[in-house]
């Protein structure tokens, strides 16, 4: 098996390059490399909950910083610090119901028998008192004897309940790793049928002779319109073309092979043909605390178009692209700048390059923002794979999901 720390330089290693590309890839990958954490962390034999959240944090700092845009590395780490807090409350009120069971059963016991304990205790008490008497050697039993198997078996009961709490530590640290093991394998599923769950809900939110608007190049959108599609739905798909990454040509080519009637427009048309259109469904890189949701860049303003023309704004987004943070926290990183190269060649604008005005700055900059930032004001519904639920009700999926004590992965230093 590899070694702990040489997976997890090779996870960062991807992370700071971008090699990983996509939320459900980066959080599937995630939570696999965190089970193999907890697997091969040891545990001591007091605090196994804490030493393993502690290893586990700080664990998920490294990845975070590593690529803070990657909302979904840090949501999956606070899933499973949130599974371990669970997994060792639940452990607790099981072996806390076991004692008192325990207390039970042994009360029974002394209630069905309190006349010979009584009697055993009353002769070895006797015998540890008196003289060696006739009927004691006639019966051949040594005086002392009922001591000293009275005093052999409380030391052998000590001996035994010292064995028994070492045993039953190694079998909890055995326990909670397994229970944890076994829930992240369960996210891990999840993660993976995610598209499924959300693609089955589409014949209840898509109709006849619709005209669906879509933005920015995202499999769940794809399996979504195609579910429609198979449920003998007939719709018209919309699709921005997504300057100046152009995803939804991509998106377009794969609609078309799966046999749905598409029209690509531009960008700056969405207002235009916004009027023709009955629901706008949209992916999302994630979904914030507050309902807001960062996503491609230009869907803020197919937001803004969706409103002022009353259409449904819709977004489809697994439960791990849901983080438990606001966008006004100092840890969330909204954006990123990608190359300039994506919007100009440098031998087009070379000549406005020149460093012309005397302060040693260009007189040209390119700006080439990866997303945008939709505000929950203008989102209608979020479809996930647990169900479709309004942005104001999304502090109660991260209560179920998240535990306040992880909201910050940092470690902070001692004093």
């Amino acid at each position: 098996m590899p070694d702990t720390h040489a997976l997890v330089t090779d996870f960062l290693n991807k992370l700071k390059k971008r090699k990983i590309e996509g939320s459900k890839a980066t959080a599937k990958l995630t939570a696999e490399l965190l089970r193999s954490v907890i697997s091969q962390q040891r545990l001591p034999n007091t605090n196994q909950a804490g030493a393993l959240i502690h290893a586990i944090k700080a664990i998920g700092d490294q990845l975070t910083a590593a690529n803070p845009v990657e909302v979904a590395v840090g949501n999956i780490v606070r899933r499973v610090l949130h599974i371990i807090r669970e997994e060792d409350v639940s452990l607790t009120t099981a072996s806390i119901g076991g004692l008192s069971l325990q207390g039970l059963s042994d009360d029974d016991d002394d209630d069905d028998n309190p006349l010979v304990s009584a009697a055993a205790a009353a002769a070895a008490a006797r015998t540890t008192l008196r003289p060696p008497s006739l009927q004691t050697l006639l019966e051949d039993i040594p005086p002392h004897s009922a001591a000293a198997a009275l005093h052999h078996s409380s030391s052998s009961a000590g001996d035994s309940e010292d064995k028994t709490k070492s045993t039953d530590k190694n079998s909890r640290s055995r326990k909670l790793k397994h229970n944890v093991i076994e829930a992240v394998n369960e996210l891990i599923q999840d993660i993976a049928t995610c598209h499924e769950l959300i693609a089955e809900q589409a014949v209840e939110h898509i109709h006849h002779n619709e005209v669906i608007l879509t933005l920015g190049s995202s499999g769940t959108v794809i399996e979504f319109l195609c579910a429609a599609k198979e449920k003998k739905r007939s719709f018209r798909v919309f699709v921005a073309e997504g300057a100046p990454r152009y995803q939804g040509h991509t998106l377009a080519k794969e609609l078309v092979a799966r046999g749905l009637q598409t029209t690509v427009i531009t960008d700056s048309a969405v207002f235009a043909m916004i009027s023709r259109v009955n629901m706008v469904i949209v992916g999302a890189h994630a979904v914030m605390a507050n309902g807001g949701v960062i996503a491609p860049v230009g869907l803020n303003m197919v937001a803004l178009a969706a409103q002022r023309h009353a259409v449904p704004f819709v977004v489809l987004a697994g439960i791990h692209k849901l983080c438990p943070l606001y966008p006004h926290n100092p840890e969330v990183l909204l954006n990123e700048l990608k190359s300039p190269s994506e919007l100009l060649d440098f031998g087009e604008m070379s000549d406005c390059m020149d460093f012309g005005t005397g302060t040693g700055s260009p007189l040209l900059h390119v700006v080439n923002p990866a997303f945008d930032y939709v505000p929950p004001k203008l989102v209608s519904l979020f479809i996930t794979d647990t169900g479709g639920h309004n942005p104001s009700y999304m502090y109660r999926l991260i209560a179920d999901y998240y535990s306040a004590d992880d909201l910050v992965l940092q470690q902070r230093p001692t004093s």
